[in-house]
């Protein structure tokens, strides 16, 4: 019984540590996105970008926190107090939430420790991620409704439409993985990219799904409603769209979350499609099992600069070309790719 409670307490203690240090690497690359993400766009506009904030601008992120925290908060008069106050902490729950089941690593191994790099490796991992991605729009529609401002409503409407909208496509192209790995668990899916054809191609899951991989990429960038997809914040129509009438950490809030929901989508693109912690010649057991997160967070830092590039990149959608680009082409072609590779599966097997 004692051997029992003894392994019951250290593995509570593993998962609490993993929890917390994923919860702070979040928040900081969260945070330092923004640095990144400034900075792109100033070398995108030939331009500096930050640098007043410490050397090179790098402590911008820290002093646009301190401004945050510090800045005068403020409930409308006429606005619905307490919803009002759970919409954006709602939405950065769900936003955080959707890391604990991405396998960051093989294992740790270092110091006498055996340390699992995944918070939980449950066997419906992708299920889970998509569940709490579609949970996401409550606290924007909570927060729009709330606000009792027409600007914040429409908003609000427009991001539950595009979200409802992009998802059905994003489930299908992800079906498509499944039919193909043969699991919902990504570590499974993970785990079955490793090694190569011909001895130089990785086998990540890109090659077989090239479609399939373009259509999840356009619906990650509508799901966390970056540009050119931004229409629930339209400064140029809705004024700041859903979170106009917050302020303070209440509106850091909001922001916060669109930078996790990146660095999220990003990691579950690397995941399923670009072969997680494996890379070609390179073992993610290596130097106490580190060189596996330093592989996949290379690939998630990649993608999340390819979504800096999108935004300085296309002009924003009308609202009716993006609701003609989800319901009749992302989603015909989502399920044509189903179709064309359960047949493929069936003519090879």
């Amino acid at each position: 019984m004692s051997a029992l409670l003894l392994f019951i307490s250290a593995v509570i203690i593993e998962k609490t540590a993993l929890v917390l240090v994923m919860f702070l690497i979040t928040l900081g690359i969260a945070a330092y996105s923004t640095y990144g993400e400034r900075k792109v766009a100033a070398f995108l506009q030939d331009r500096l970008g930050p640098d007043r904030a410490g050397p090179w601008g790098i402590l911008q992120p820290l002093a646009d926190g301190a401004k945050m925290f510090t800045k005068e908060d403020f409930i409308p008069k006429d606005s619905n107090k307490w919803l009002f106050i759970l919409g954006p902490g709602a939405f950065i729950f769900v936003a955080l939430m959707t890391s604990a089941v991405i396998p960051w690593g093989t294992y740790f191994t270092g110091f006498g420790l055996n340390v699992d790099l995944q918070v939980a490796d449950v066997n419906i991992g992708i299920l889970y991620v998509m569940g709490f991605v579609s949970l996401g729009v409550y606290g924007i529609m909570i927060g729009g409704w709330a606000s009792n401002n027409k600007y914040s409503l429409f908003g609000a409407i427009r991001a539950s439409s595009q979200m409802i909208s992009y998802e059905l496509a994003m489930g299908l192209s992800i079906i498509s993985v499944i039919l193909i790995t043969g699991t919902l668990s990504l570590r499974g899916i993970a785990d079955g990219q490793a090694g190569t054809w011909l001895g130089f191609i990785p086998q990540w899951n890109v090659f077989l799904q090239p479609l399939g991989f373009i259509i999840f990429f356009v619906c990650a960038l509508a799901e966390t409603n970056r540009a050119p997809f931004d229409l629930p914040e339209c400064e140029t129509e809705l004024v700041g769209g859903y979170h106009t009438e917050y302020s303070a950490m209440k509106l850091g809030s909001f922001l916060f979350a669109e930078y996790i929901n990146m660095f999220i989508s990003s990691a579950v693109i690397s995941t399923v499609y670009f072969g997680g912690y494996n890379f070609p010649g390179i073992d993610p057991s290596w130097l106490w099992g580190l060189m596996g997160p330093v592989v996949i967070f290379a690939k998630t830092f990649f993608f999340i600069f390819v979504f800096m590039w999108i935004r300085w990149t296309l002009p924003r959608f009308r609202y009716d070309q993006l609701m003609h680009l989800g319901w009749k082409s992302l989603i015909p072609l989502s399920i044509l790719n189903m179709l064309l590779t359960g047949a493929g599966i069936l003519c090879l097997g």
